[in-house]
């Protein structure tokens, strides 16, 4: 959570509040990769690239992500084999990262004067940038305020939902939206008339509702996640986590939100936000991070549930499963994704060592680090920064 960059009259009181919310080798051409190793194979003398390239003239791949790779310039002809926390060093807050094909698309809250970043890749190690995901809000969110946080992505059929946060313009309140796209990559279009989730009003008088995450169950039903803004100062409240059933297009929900869980535990004050789910052995692990953002006490916990809609027991009660370590501080913003063979890994944002906090000219740079079980219990190897195996 947490803005990448706060306009200079955002009143006071908004200050109070969450201020934004929140892979595979790589493509080389001419190259046979072996496990890490490769052979070159000889190409003509270079000439001027017929196709995009990036800013130093290196030419892209053909829907314009990551760079290609000419074995001439690749150290020995090897193609790297791990990985180094951060992997994308630019402040990149409440990562989503998306598996099409061959290639990883990852999303974050609003950063570098785009509503949604996006950077691509092939490999986990290396990320380059794409244009900005969504550059046009729908009519009822208030535009050019950096308050676009937390997208997260789910493909239906040929077609990808987007799932963002931000501010109604009518309740004045944090709410989600959902906007279509052909290309993981974008554009992204929301066309609606009004917020798809917004627990706001007599009925639902909880301040708004962010960090959305779909989730799919083995049997292929989809669900979606999020978090009543409840912190929020007109409402000063415990925050909570809700699930409900999607419509298989993802436009639509199915039934009335569900309860999850709330802030009750010591570590996690002041609140808890941006849920995520995994199944593992026919359980689901409900993950969520905790604290103040903006601290270097923002960490990770979890619960198991009997079913995506719960009910859902804590685990972390004394303290997180993920936090503060080494040069990666305030870990938070979870997501998963399952790389090409079969890795599950976490995608997560942390502040990089000493600096934390926007106004010490911090950042929350993606990182990403493998997951695991033991017995029923999930392990993080992480947070990591230094080299890795992919």
């Amino acid at each position: 959570m947490g803005v990448a960059e706060l306009p200079d009259t955002l009143p006071k009181e908004r200050m109070h509040e969450r201020l934004s919310h929140g892979l595979c080798l790589t493509g080389v051409g001419s190259l046979i990769a072996v496990l890490g190793s490769c052979t070159p194979v000889a190409s003509p003398p270079a000439g001027p690239p017929d196709g995009p390239v990036d800013a130093g003239g290196t030419p892209l791949g053909e829907d314009g992500g990551a760079p290609v790779v000419d074995a001439s310039t690749a150290p020995d002809g090897a193609v790297s084999a791990s990985y180094t926390n951060p992997v994308f060093a630019d402040d990149f807050p409440d990562p989503f990262v998306l598996r099409e094909g061959e290639r990883y698309y990852a999303f974050a809250t609003n950063a570098g004067g785009k509503n949604v970043p996006v950077v691509t890749s092939t490999d986990l190690a290396s990320w380059s940038e794409l244009p900005d995901a969504m550059p046009a809000l729908p009519a009822w969110a208030r535009a050019n305020a950096s308050l676009t946080w937390a997208p997260a992505v789910l493909k239906r059929g040929g077609s990808f939902v987007l799932y963002f946060t931000a501010r109604s313009i009518a309740s004045g309140f944090q709410c989600i939206g959902r906007a279509i796209a052909s290309s993981p990559a974008g554009p992204y279009v929301d066309d609606s008339t009004g917020p798809f989730v917004c627990q706001v009003g007599a009925e639902t008088p909880l301040c708004g509702s962010i960090d959305a995450s779909p989730f799919v169950a083995a049997n292929g039903d989809p669900y979606l996640l999020w978090k009543s803004d409840e912190n929020a100062p007109a409402c000063a409240g415990v925050t909570r986590l809700w699930g409900q059933r999607l419509g298989v297009d993802g436009v639509s929900l199915l039934g009335s939100p569900t309860e999850l869980l709330r802030r009750d535990r010591g570590w996690e004050m002041p609140l808890i936000e941006g849920p995520s789910m995994l199944a593992h052995d026919g359980r689901y692990y409900l993950f969520y991070s905790a604290g103040w953002w903006e601290s270097s006490n923002y960490a990770i916990g979890y619960a198991v549930c009997t079913t995506p809609l719960g009910p859902c027991e804590k685990r972390t009660e004394d303290g997180p499963l993920v936090k503060s370590g080494g040069d990666a501080l305030g870990p938070g913003g979870q997501e998963f994704f399952t790389d090409t063979s079969g890795k599950t890994w976490m995608a997560y944002h942390g502040w990089s060592s000493p600096i934390v906090g926007y106004q010490n000219g911090g950042g929350r740079s993606l990182r990403i680090d493998p997951i695991a079980f033991e017995g029923e219990a999930p392990t993080v190897a992480g947070p990591t920064t230094s080299p890795r195996p992919l």
